[in-house]
């Protein structure tokens, strides 16, 4: 039987599997009960070893094939958390976790990844070693960057790895990628202003924070504007604006600016850093404050490598006749962790026409589950061809 018909048939079965992982979101790392529902599956499978606890709550499959000529060892990752967003859709099978849902589709990766898992298992199609690798944390945790630090390229010999991500937007089913930088690096900022705290009535007493921080807010935007070529990618954005006080009539002493920089490259990003501190520092200077700069580098530049690029695309092509070329992407993606430590790659999958991504109303598209399944199995198959 075909690999897309037999996913067709499984359909019903692997619906319901994600539908019940959506019911039952879990953020961050703690993805206890998911985690146990994916060992569980791979244990009923019949995976040859499974490793849990990898990253704190990651788990890993190891599938073999029909033959090991080849030495090759390949790594299929999904990502397993949800957000801390109240959901909004009105679903029967809407989360059940107040402030808790899974509203970037990981439950619909996980499941994908578990109906290729079974699968795999089931008909051993290949000359080689499969890992399936399911991580927590992905959104803000860097889960994969834990995974490896816990030593998961050498534990299972990987050699090069992929990933996949639902594409709102993108008819359903229809696959897109590009080679190099993909998702970009994504960095986060606090700025601390002191000045001197005083009554609205009398700001020539003062020394107005709200002022110096409105300064700053303006001057960070000339980073993108001016500072940096107009044909590369960055962008610098404050997100909250807090002061230490809900007064009308009082000037704060304090103000804290949060934000966050987004690069493709680099230098740039090298170059943003210094220019956050510098205009937070001297604008507070200007006018007699003081501000503290709190820079953190957060997920590195997402690049994918050439070879496993082409190959990733030929599979999406044997799938649904089509890869487009995927836009460049200023999110971040900490599968980016993975692919600094093996040559990767990572497509997007439509989701057709939904809610976007981080949305209350975002809801994974079950009709996508068929091309996605087919996709790993065609990875697995095609690069290790028996």
């Amino acid at each position: 039987m075909p690999v897309k018909n037999r996913f067709a048939d499984l359909l019903p079965e692997i619906t319901a599997w994600r539908h019940d992982l959506h019911e039952h979101p879990e953020i961050l790392f703690d993805t206890h009960r998911t985690s146990a529902v994916v060992e569980a599956k791979l244990r009923a499978f019949g995976c040859d070893e499974i490793v849990t606890g990898m990253g704190r709550t990651g788990v890993c499959g190891v599938i073999k094939g029909k033959s090991n000529k080849s030495d090759k060892v390949i790594g299929l990752r999904a990502d397993m958390d949800a957000l801390p967003i109240h959901e909004a859709t009105g679903l029967d099978y809407a989360s059940k976790t107040d402030g808790a849902m899974h509203a970037c589709g990981h439950d619909g990766h996980t499941s994908m990844l578990l109906g290729a898992a079974k699968y795999l298992c089931e008909t051993r199609q290949f000359d080689g070693t499969v890992i399936v690798i399911f991580q927590p944390a992905e959104e803000g945790g860097g889960g994969g960057k834990e995974m490896c630090d816990d030593g998961l390229m050498d534990r299972f010999g990987i050699q090069e790895v992929y990933g996949m991500h639902n594409w709102p937007g993108m008819p359903i089913g229809s696959f897109a990628i590009r080679p190099g930088p993909f998702f970009a690096a994504a960095d986060q900022f606090d700025i601390y202003v002191e000045g001197k705290g005083g009554h609205a009535a009398k700001p020539h007493i003062a020394i107005d924070t709200t002022v110096v921080a409105a300064h700053m807010v303006v001057a960070l935007q000339t980073i993108a504007s001016r500072n940096v070529d107009p044909v590369k990618q960055l962008v610098v954005s404050v997100t909250s604006f807090e002061t230490d006080t809900k007064a009308h009539n009082v000037i704060p002493q304090r103000v804290h600016l949060r934000g966050t920089v987004r690069t493709l490259d680099t230098q740039v990003q090298d170059m943003a850093e210094e220019r956050v501190k510098a205009i937070a520092t001297l604008t507070a200077q200007t006018f007699g404050a003081t501000a503290t700069v709190d820079f953190r580098r957060g997920y590195p530049v997402m690049v994918n490598a050439d070879e496993q690029t082409d190959f990733a695309a030929d599979v999406a092509r044997s799938v649904s006749g089509q890869c487009d070329d995927a836009p460049l992407i200023m999110g971040g993606e900490d599968f980016a962790f993975l692919a600094q430590e093996r040559p990767s790659a990572y497509i997007l999958v439509g989701n057709g026409d939904s809610a976007p991504v981080h949305h209350p109303e975002y809801n994974f598209n079950d009709d996508a589950i068929p091309a996605g399944c087919s996709w790993w199995v065609g990875v697995a198959e095609q690069r290790m061809p028996l």
